[in-house]
């Protein structure tokens, strides 16, 4: 009996355990937040699978309606102010104050910056013809236009004699060394030619210290080592068509907007940013490098 006894009260202790295993199901304990990962940053409404707004159209860059054009120049991947003045044989300041830059090192790839002088007295006017492009003055202000040959003076005006306008004096141009006068940077010995490709002036060889000399007269339109690959850098302006660089410098002995004569000494050959003392050379015609050898006296 007193078996029969002990086997139902295990039975009601089972039972009773089951029951609070089944109430338990029904209260989640330490329960993980739930992430919806259907809905998208932005959404208004917040419905998993809504579109965020479209993003705005990317920004119109500073003068890129002149993308293209002559005197303009777009920047690219790694430009500088100071490499773009070297390729367009114009001084970084003046660059800078064309474009109205206010901060010179903050400059966007695709921007688009004036690379010539702003000028008030004439326009370039594409003219279609057989020859290209023409450019023609206007008369600055307070000039009267000079009637069309034949074109009848307005009623009531009194028409002077016409006088023949005098001749124009021939413009100088700059042609092989005739322009400017250069000489020899240095008398060390031509350790590599002009190439185009791999190598944009002329190295000469020497020994640290030695005088790096102007090669004409000229104005310092940059002095810094702030032009990868050309170290201790010299740049000289010696007027609207020609630059000179000298690069490598150990010592640079003048400053930016300074005006040099030519055979001054302006450096002192090193071996910055190179693999030995040298100094690199460079003659830019129109912010184009050339051969300067053909601009340079025989030796």
């Amino acid at each position: 009996m007193s078996v029969l006894r002990a086997h139902g009260t295990l039975k009601l202790v089972v039972l009773a355990a089951a029951a609070a295993v089944l109430a338990g199901c029904g209260t989640p304990v330490n329960r993980a937040p739930v992430e919806d990962r259907g809905t998208f940053a932005g959404s208004a409404s917040g419905t998993p699978g809504s579109v965020a707004p479209a993003l705005p159209d990317p920004k119109t860059l500073p003068g890129a309606e002149n993308a293209g054009k002559p005197g303009y120049y777009t920047v690219k991947p790694g430009d500088t102010l100071i490499r773009i003045g070297l390729e367009s044989g114009q001084s970084w300041k003046d660059i800078a104050r064309w474009n109205n830059l206010e901060n010179a090192n903050l400059i966007e790839v695709g921007q688009v910056l004036r690379v010539i002088p702003p000028s008030a007295t004439t326009v370039a006017a594409n003219v279609a013809s057989d020859t290209g492009v023409v450019t023609r003055p206007i008369a600055p202000p307070g000039v009267a236009p000079v009637p069309k040959p034949g074109a009848s003076a307005p009623a009531g005006t009194a028409t002077a004699p016409a006088t023949p306008a005098p001749a124009p004096e021939p413009q100088p141009v700059a042609t092989g060394g005739d322009a400017v006068n250069f000489i020899w940077p240095s008398s060390g010995s031509l350790i590599a030619g002009f190439d185009e490709a791999r190598n944009k002036g002329l190295d000469i060889a020497g020994k640290a210290g030695d005088p790096v000399l102007a090669a004409a007269d000229g104005r310092v339109v940059y002095a810094g080592a702030g032009l990868r690959g050309y170290g201790n850098l010299v740049i000289l302006k010696h007027n609207n068509t020609f630059l000179t660089a000298y690069a490598h410098n150990q010592t640079l002995l003048v400053k930016e907007d300074q005006n040099v004569r030519r055979g001054q000494k302006i450096a002192e050959m090193g071996s910055t940013d190179a693999d030995r003392v040298k100094l690199h050379f460079e003659v830019r015609r129109q912010g184009k490098p050339v051969d300067p050898a053909r601009y340079l006296p025989a030796r």
